[in-house]
């Protein structure tokens, strides 16, 4: 199983997000599972990364090149896809991985989120989608797809193909589909 993390390259983020980002590393790594990544070394998106790799998972890292100074590339991947541009990123990412987890993040996690959310409701990918939220950060996101869900702008069944998980083991058995 190859799962990809959707996470913040932020530096000035609280520290228990990169706790959780570690702890879901270690958890893909337990597992035996590979993770897919960013690319980048630092924050969450190292975080899980470094993890994981203490673990024993292979990491597959996907960065675009005008990213590799600025997210400082993680060159300790087993595999680091350098690609042209974001586009490339997010479509190999896609291809390479078998499921998804979202971590807290910004605008950027959130635009791979809704990408690959509505992949899946368009039928591109039958994938498993989760947010992995114990600080309740996206708690008004929820709040924002249920007002859209209730005024007829996100679909029926569309929101159901998000798994809303409070704690790593719970997001990565519902990805083991336990």
């Amino acid at each position: 199983m190859k799962v990809s993390v959707f996470c913040s390259s932020s530096p000035t983020i609280d520290e228990k997000h990169i706790q959780l980002a570690t702890d879901l590393g270690s958890g893909i790594a337990a597992r035996n599972w590979s993770l897919v990544s960013g690319g980048g070394k630092i924050s969450s998106m190292g975080a899980v990364a470094k993890a994981a790799r203490a673990g024993g998972a292979q990491t597959i890292g996907v960065i675009p090149d005008a990213l590799v100074k600025i997210e400082f590339a993680d060159h300790d991947s087993d595999k680091l896809h350098i690609v042209k541009d974001m586009r490339e990123r997010k479509g190999l990412i896609e291809e390479l991985s078998d499921a998804f987890v979202v971590l807290p993040g910004g605008a950027g996690t959130l635009e791979e989120l809704f990408e690959i959310w509505v992949g899946r409701f368009l039928k591109f990918h039958n994938k498993p989608i989760v947010i992995l939220d114990p600080f309740d950060l996206y708690k008004p996101l929820l709040e924002l797809i249920n007002h859209l869900e209730a005024e007829n702008f996100v679909k029926p069944g569309m929101q159901e193909l998000i798994f809303w998980a409070r704690s790593v083991d719970e997001a990565l058995n519902h990805i083991a589909g336990k």
